[in-house]
């Protein structure tokens, strides 16, 4: 499977973003997500996961209550919902997926390219 992020760009900070990951040549179906991010100089970190039915979501502590990870299998479609952004949300965000549900970068094998988030006045 392969996938594609999208909806990145430059947002002032209190705003909000939605940023998607589409997957092609596969399906996502029955697969977790998850979103990691990385700030310049700094290392990937976790910002949210979901199971392959959505039941199940973590995020991190510095993203719980504004940010919301979704996802739509018809459309073979995850999203990354981002309200009341922070400068520090500054980073490249990336989706990944796997079969199992994991918070760690190192257990997924599939990525996207990459979209960049700039939250900034």
């Amino acid at each position: 499977v392969q996938l594609q992020a999208s909806g990145g760009g430059l947002v002032q900070p209190g705003g909000s973003l939605r940023v998607s990951c589409a997957a092609s040549g596969g399906t996502l179906s029955g697969l977790s997500v998850a979103w990691f991010r990385q700030a310049p100089g700094k290392e990937r970190e976790i910002v949210a996961a979901i199971n392959w039915s959505g039941g199940s979501t973590y995020y991190a502590d510095s993203v719980k209550g504004r940010f919301t990870a979704s996802r739509d299998n018809a459309k073979n479609t995850v999203y990354l919902q981002m309200n009341r952004l922070k400068p520090e949300d500054t980073a490249v965000y990336y989706c990944a997926t796997d079969q199992f549900f994991s918070i760690k970068w190192e257990e997924y094998d599939y990525w996207g390219q990459g979209t960049l988030v700039t939250v900034s006045s």
